[in-house]
């Protein structure tokens, strides 16, 4: 055991346990929105990994209400849940690239539900004016709100093969402005990148460490159906990460994040019938038990500043 409980790092659900005294779970919601690498204002063909659902492949379809989609939500939890709050977590697309009158009447709508008790907000920092900010920073002062931000490496080289579209001073910017207005930023990077170095990834994390950040999510690259970077994979082939390596990699990285620092993810899974590689990562049980297994043959933790107890 740990400080953290059960795991030797700082983990969302303990995080989400100090904060409310339950168990909470997230939502994932469709707003409906595009993004501005998809409708020609960046570019017209996405991310190199995105899917056709802009990665909000686990959401409810954007035809229904906000309501509804809450409450379908609630639905396929209510066979393990234990508590009864909710995340509502806008995460298809960028959920910030809309005029502002239709953001506040999205995210009041869900705020509005009696078991939402904060809102989490992915996106891009391309798609964050002061307006926007405002708006997020009012929300907060109601219910809490997380903003994350897709920068998946800090590296030259990635962002342009992966097709981000924006620069990384864009990035230090909005954590900035959304920082100095209260907002809590998670950072999501991606573990496996075509031609990064096990060290170009420690400097993704280290970099965005020293921000002041709240969270992190760290995302295991998945090659899906669909997606431009599996062309490239049939086409250039590149190499893809063992579970061995991509948790030697993983722990590597939660060594360095400062304890304080959450951690919202540690893997991820890419809907199966959409998965091409790695196939290992479609069993998310065994994969995180084997994480959790190594941490503990390695007697380490996060931050590596207070033990293990």
């Amino acid at each position: 055991m740990s400080i953290w409980g059960d795991k030797p790092y700082y983990s969302l659900n303990y995080y989400l346990r100090e904060l409310y005294g339950e168990k909470i779970y997230k939502i994932a919601i469709d707003g409906g929105f595009t993004c501005p690498n998809r409708d020609g204002k960046i570019d017209t063909k996405g991310c190199i990994f995105c899917s056709e659902g802009g990665s909000g492949d686990f959401a409810s379809s954007a035809s229904l209400s906000i309501y509804d989609q809450i409450e379908q939500g609630k639905k396929r939890l209510s066979s393990k849940k234990t508590g009864n709050k909710y995340i509502a977590y806008f995460q298809a697309y960028t959920n910030t690239y809309a005029p502002i009158d239709r953001l506040k009447a999205l995210f009041r709508k869900a705020i509005s539900h009696p078991d939402i008790i904060g809102l989490s907000v992915a996106t891009r920092p391309d798609c964050l004016d002061n307006e926007v900010i405002k708006l997020l920073a009012t929300i907060n002062k109601t219910k809490k709100v997380w903003v994350e931000l897709g920068l998946q490496s800090i590296h030259t080289s990635s962002a342009s093969f992966i097709r981000r579209g924006y620069e990384l001073d864009c990035f230090d910017s909005a954590v900035t402005r959304l920082t100095e207005a209260g907002l809590d930023v998670v950072v999501h990077l991606i573990l496996g990148l075509p031609n990064e170095t096990k060290e170009d990834v420690l400097q993704s994390v280290k970099y965005i460490c020293d921000k002041n950040i709240s969270g992190i999510k760290l995302q295991l690259l998945h090659v899906l159906k669909n997606t431009d970077l599996a062309d490239y994979y049939y086409e250039q082939g590149f190499k893809i990460l063992s579970m061995d390596e991509y948790i030697d990699l993983l722990i590597s990285c939660i060594e360095i994040i400062p304890p304080e620092i959450v951690i919202h993810r540690i893997t991820g899974d890419g809907p199966k019938n959409l998965l091409i590689e790695p196939l290992w990562s479609g069993n998310k049980k065994v994969v995180l038990n084997t994480i959790l297994k190594e941490f503990k043959n390695r007697n380490t933790w996060q931050g590596k500043k207070t033990p293990l107890l």
